[in-house]
C-alpha cells in the first residue's frame, strides 16, 4: 500500500490518495482521504480492502510514521491492533529499495497517467465514484497473461485477480475515531463529507470538533474545549443532506422571528406625482403622446350640463 498526494484541482483542497495493489493480479484500488493521520489511514485502509472484496495474509507498506516508527523497522504500538483487527502481518518496506514495493510503484504511474490527468471532479464524493469507475474498468481490463500452467493467450487483471485467494474481511471496520475540523455557517450547520449537520445557533462563525468512529452510524458534533453539543445519524457520504434536529430548528427559528418585530408601523411609500423633470423627459420619448393632460372644468361643468 502506498498513500500519494492528490492534486489540489481535483477537489478544490489537498487530499490523498491511498492505493493498494494486488501484486499477483495488479488489481489496483484507492481511497481518498482529507488527511494522514492514523484514523483516516485506518479509514482508508478498510475502504481499499472492501473495494478488493478481501485481504492479503500480509500487508507490505510504504514507511508511513502512522504505520512504522521513524528511523526503524517496527511496526507503531496503535497499529498494532489494527493488524490483529483483520488477521494480517504488516512488512515495511525496506528503505531505499523502491523495487520491493513494485506493483504499488507502477499502480502509481499508472493512475497518475491515466486517471489524474484528465479527472474534472469538484469534490472528494465526485473524484472517489471518478476513481472507482476508472480502476473497476480500465485498470481492471488491462491485459495479462495467464500464469504457467493456467492455459495459453492472454487474460486481463480483472479475471486473474477474480480467481486470487483473499481473507474474508471482518464485518466492521477497526473502530478508529476520525475527528476533523469545521466552520459553522451561517445556517447554523456545519459540513461533514458531502452533508451538513446542525448545530445552536448561536454557534455561527465558531470553530467545532466533528467525531465519528469507524463501524458506528453517528457523527458527534463537539466544541473546541471537547464538550458534546449534538449528535446526528450518519448520513450517506456525498447525498447533499441537511441533518437537522428539531431542538435545533425551533431554535433557529426563534432566532430568525425575534428579528421580526410588530413594535413600529410599516414606512408606506408615498404616492408622488411624477415631477416637471419626468414630464419633459416623457414628452422627449412619447412625443405629443407623452403631453400632460389638462383638465377644464369649466368645459367639463358645460358638457355636463348639457346632457341633462
Amino acid at each position: 500500500m502506498g498513500l500519494v498526494r492528490a492534486p489540489p484541482r481535483a477537489v478544490g483542497n489537498t487530499a490523498y490518495v491511498l492505493l493498494g495493489s494486488l501484486p499477483h493480479s495488479g488489481r489496483v484500488r484507492g481511497v481518498l482521504a482529507e488527511s494522514t493521520d492514523q484514523p483516516h489511514l485506518v479509514e482508508a485502509i478498510d475502504g481499499v480492502l472492501r473495494r478488493f472484496g478481501g485481504t492479503a495474509r500480509v500487508w507490505r507498506t510504504d514507511r508511513l510514521a502512522t504505520v512504522v516508527v521513524p528511523g526503524t523497522g517496527d511496526v507503531q504500538p496503535s497499529f498494532v491492533p489494527v493488524a490483529k483487527h483483520y488477521g494480517v502481518t504488516v512488512q515495511p518496506c525496506p528503505p531505499r529499495r523502491a523495487n520491493r514495493k513494485g506493483s504499488v510503484e507502477a499502480s502509481v504511474r499508472f493512475v497518475c497517467g491515466r486517471w489524474w490527468r484528465t479527472m474534472t471532479a469538484a469534490t472528494i464524493a465526485q473524484a472517489q465514484g471518478s476513481l472507482d469507475r476508472f480502476l473497476a474498468t480500465v485498470g481492471d481490463a488491462r491485459p495479462r497473461p495467464w500464469p504457467d500452467g493456467r492455459g495459453v493467450g492472454r487474460t486481463t487483471v480483472g479475471a486473474l485477480a477474480d480467481a486470487e485467494p483473499l481473507l474474508a474481511l471482518p464485518a466492521a471496520p477497526y473502530p478508529a475515531a476520525v475527528e476533523v475540523t469545521r466552520p459553522v455557517d451561517v445556517d447554523a450547520t456545519v459540513a461533514f463529507r458531502g452533508n451538513r449537520y446542525s448545530v445552536p445557533p448561536g454557534l455561527i462563525g465558531a470553530e467545532l470538533r466533528l467525531h465519528h468512529r469507524l463501524g458506528t452510524a453517528t457523527l458527534e458534533v463537539c466544541s473546541a474545549a471537547g464538550s458534546l453539543l449534538a449528535t446526528h445519524r450518519l448520513a450517506s457520504a456525498g447525498a447533499g443532506q441537511l441533518v437537522r434536529t428539531p431542538e435545533h430548528r425551533a431554535a433557529l427559528e426563534g432566532v430568525v422571528l425575534g428579528g421580526l418585530t410588530s413594535d413600529r408601523p410599516c414606512v408606506r411609500k408615498g404616492n408622488h406625482p411624477p415631477g416637471p423633470a419626468a414630464l419633459a423627459e416623457a414628452a422627449r420619448l412619447l412625443g405629443p403622446a407623452g403631453r400632460e393632460v389638462t383638465v377644464d372644468l369649466g368645459r367639463y361643468a358645460e358638457l355636463a350640463g348639457g346632457d341633462r
